[in-house]
C-alpha cells in the first residue's frame, strides 16, 4: 500500500528479514533430512555475511 503522497516506505529491517526467511526456507526445501541441522543453519547464515 502506497502512503498518500506517493512515496514508498521502505523498512529495511523487515526486508533483511524476508532475504533470511526466504534463504532458509530455500536450504530446507533443498535438504533430505528433516530439519536443517544447526551447521547447515549456519552456513546459510554465513552466506549471507552474519
Amino acid at each position: 500500500m502506497t502512503p498518500a503522497g506517493g512515496t514508498t516506505v521502505q523498512d529495511h529491517v523487515a526486508l533483511a528479514e524476508i532475504e533470511l526467511c526466504g534463504e532458509l526456507i530455500i536450504a530446507a526445501s533443498a535438504a533430505d533430512e528433516e530439519r536443517l541441522s544447526q551447521d547447515r543453519i549456519d552456513e546459510v547464515l554465513m552466506g549471507l555475511g552474519l
